[in-house]
């Protein structure tokens, strides 16, 4: 069995689910008191946060290359980032190490694609919206368009992200506004929605 190195704690509220379903997963397929082999680093996500307002990427991109590091160091065989918006840095942090990244904009075009779905809604940080990182991977590796809320939406779903479900808070009345944003995009022409921060399923 292979071990996974997690990259987590961004936030660790959405990082605990990953770890159960990975569990979970490789208990389904193996059956018994199997579990998944896995490495996970958490890290603290206020300086992250901090630099991510500041604008300085290169700064998180060192942080979180020395963890994956040393992930690797600790036999890891692969590595998954546990956030969709820090895969802005996938390729740097790739090219830092040895063993493979799982991009996670991949699993989700191959899922789309299972589901003959080329048109999706995008919800995430106003980073994993506004910046090129994710619609451009779906769009040029396996043909898929992406439409985004509008501004007013995109402020709202981010501010709900940051402020409340990553410190643990799942309000009925923000889900409620999620519901109204993704039916606005269904309106649009999205095929499907892609829920690209993990925090947003806690909703």
């Amino acid at each position: 069995m292979k071990t996974i190195g997690l990259l987590g704690g961004m936030s660790w509220e959405s990082s605990q689910i990953y770890y159960q379903q990975l569990n979970r997963l490789i208990n389904q397929q193996l059956g018994g008191l199997h579990s998944a082999k896995i490495i996970m680093a958490s890290v603290d996500f206020a300086p992250l946060e901090a630099m991510m307002l500041q604008g300085n990427w290169s700064g998180i991109e060192d942080s979180l290359i020395k963890h994956a590091k040393n992930l690797e160091l600790a036999g890891a065989d692969c590595l998954i980032i546990a956030t969709n918006t820090m895969h802005k840095l996938a390729e740097g942090i790739s090219a830092a190490i040895d063993m493979p990244l799982l991009h996670i904009a991949d699993a989700v075009a191959k899922d789309l694609q299972r589901h003959q779905k080329s048109k999706v809604g995008l919800l995430g940080t106003q980073f994993t919206m506004e910046e090129a990182f994710y619609r451009d991977r779906l769009l040029q590796n396996f043909g898929i368009e992406t439409i985004l809320p509008d501004s007013t939406d995109r402020l709202l779903i981010n501010e709900v992200i940051f402020n409340q479900l990553c410190q643990g808070q799942f309000l009925p009345e923000s889900k409620q506004a999620y519901l109204t944003i993704i039916n606005k995009l269904h309106q649009q022409g999205a095929q499907a929605i892609i829920l690209g921060c993990t925090e947003i399923g806690l909703l």
